[in-house]
């Protein structure tokens, strides 16, 4: 989490009192913390254009204007590297998804703890991934022991393997896993080569996003 300058963050949700209260969470994450709110997706986008430098984004699917998750997407092109995160009423296991998809950085329900949402937030500061695990499967048909295999295990990934996705999870590099686990780099990167392959993924949060609706990590702070 950046500590030398003031963060900005650009907060955009319709409910003035929802934004109030959020308001007082994001004063959790640092001393200096300028909010920038925004009451509608067009004035979201003209927030962007004029004040470019943000840390992050709180953004709520339902907001006027925002076209759910075309919206969503043009949003997350616009303001680049900085990460979105989703808060919102919506809690389906698809809508989550795509909204991932659309290059969110996490999906926050509105229904969490104001604790479980601080924790979240810290966790894509530091350039993890937030999902909320026990909402991914809500709208699919299998059972969460058939997502795991079948026998509560952890499928086609090695113990080592599910170490090194446990810290991918928390937006650890390859050279910050290799000195948690005591590994070389080397080694680290044919695990994240090897966890790519296993899922069927082409990249590090795509890796990340389908374990978790797996039940594959341990990262959830719910």
């Amino acid at each position: 989490m950046p500590q030398s300058k003031t963060l900005r963050v650009l907060l955009a949700d319709d409910h003035a009192l929802f934004r109030e209260g959020m308001k007082h969470i994001l004063l959790g994450l640092d001393d200096g913390v300028d909010v920038v709110e925004a009451a509608s997706y067009d004035e979201a986008r003209a927030k962007i254009a004029e004040q470019p430098a943000f840390d992050m984004a709180l953004v709520d699917l339902a907001m006027p204007g925002l076209d759910e998750f075309a919206g969503l997407k043009r949003l997350c092109d616009e303001i680049g590297d900085v990460p979105v995160v989703v808060v919102s009423a919506m809690e389906g296991g698809n809508e989550i998804r795509k909204a991932m998809d659309c290059g969110a950085s996490g999906y926050v329900p509105k229904t969490l703890d104001s604790n479980v949402v601080l924790s979240a937030l810290k966790l894509v500061f530091s350039g993890g991934v937030y999902l909320p695990t026990n909402l991914l499967g809500a709208n699919d048909s299998e059972t969460g022991s058939e997502r795991r295999g079948g026998d509560g295990g952890k499928g086609p990934l090695t113990p080592r393997q599910c170490d090194v996705l446990d810290l991918m999870a928390k937006g650890y590099s390859n050279k910050e896993i290799a000195r948690t686990l005591n590994l070389a780099e080397g080694t680290v990167k044919l695990h994240v080569t090897a966890l790519l392959k296993a899922l069927s993924v082409s990249n590090r949060t795509q890796a990340v996003i389908k374990a978790t609706a797996m039940g594959l990590t341990s990262t959830s702070t719910t």
